[in-house]
């Protein structure tokens, strides 16, 4: 089952892609790349670095309480690459298994960085779905516009809790770090929200761009459910299930499915744009790895940021 999983949630995402592009056909992805300006690739960089130097913040935060060494300065451009590579391979996960690997290593435990990453998206995740249950229960009209895509998800969440059951015993070592981290929840917690907020004001830019007039209290439960849904391991790079819910909810909202995807779309691109400076930092860690000549041994270069880990 395991060596389906991966499979299985890449095709499951390309089939709702598939689907959208077939009941809308691309217009909304046309509109989507004439709507990014500028301006909006220096908010989507300025937002991007905030968010990425909160999260790194709160993975640190993690990691020490787990007794790993990890400056805040190399957590910032590790937690860069590795989103640039979620957002270009297809998982979508790659980029924080290869982040927590290169951590562990490093640190010289390799089991236990995995956990300090888990535990950290954990937490990022924890908050993004406490707040999408807290805007579909303030909007009780929401859930059953929402049923389409609330059914689905939850049989996918089905899934991932018997895949965890079954796994129960390898996760086990885990309950030691868990308690360890849990320790630093309010500053966990508070970093977490700090970062939703960075995403939601990204998600602003995007309905902003397309011209959706909306007042915020309209627009923010909707762009929290797409927040929500993006919890679930189904997309391909991010994309997939927040197109269908913002079309779902932009629709049930009276604001139009289309413009709902547009939105997304926007939003997809600009996520993209944020991640451009970890593809800086793979080629700076390649350029680092490479030998001077080719009789030499690779020698280390001090890093841009970072540097002596």
């Amino acid at each position: 089952m395991t060596k389906i999983w991966p499979w299985l949630r890449l095709l499951v995402g390309l089939g709702i892609l598939t689907a959208l592009l077939w009941w809308h056909s691309t217009d909304a992805f046309v509109d989507a790349l004439h709507a990014v300006d500028a301006g909006a690739v220096a908010t989507a960089l300025a937002l991007g670095l905030l968010t990425t130097v909160l999260s790194a913040a709160r993975w640190r935060l993690v990691a020490r309480r787990l007794g790993l060494h990890l400056p805040l300065g190399g957590a910032v451009t590790d937690y860069y690459r590795a989103q640039f590579l979620n957002a270009v391979l297809p998982a979508g996960v790659l980029g924080d298994v290869h982040r927590a690997v290169s951590h562990g290593h490093r640190s010289g435990d390799v089991a236990r960085g995995v956990r300090a990453v888990f535990l950290e998206r954990v937490a990022g995740q924890a908050v993004a779905v406490a707040a999408g249950v807290a805007a579909l229960l303030a909007h009780p009209a929401l859930v059953s516009a929402m049923a389409p895509a609330l059914v689905p998800a939850g049989g996918v969440l089905v899934v991932v809790l018997v895949l965890a059951r079954w796994r129960r015993r390898a996760l086990a070592p885990a309950l030691t770090d868990v308690r360890a981290a849990l320790r630093a929840w309010p500053a966990i917690a508070g970093l977490s929200a700090a970062a939703l907020a960075g995403h939601l004001a990204l998600f602003v830019v995007a309905a902003r761009l397309v011209g959706a007039t909306a007042p915020l209290r309209t627009l923010l439960p909707l762009l929290l459910l797409a927040l929500l849904v993006m919890v679930l391991p189904v997309n391909v790079g991010g994309w997939g299930p927040r197109e269908a819910v913002l079309a779902l909810a932009f629709g049930a909202a009276g604001l139009g499915s289309a413009q709902g995807l547009t939105v997304s779309v926007v939003y997809g691109v600009l996520t993209f744009i944020a991640s451009l400076p970890g593809a800086a930092a793979l080629l700076l860690k390649h350029r680092e790895d490479l030998p001077e000549r080719r009789d030499e041994a690779p020698q280390r270069v001090p890093a841009l940021v970072g540097a002596g880990q």
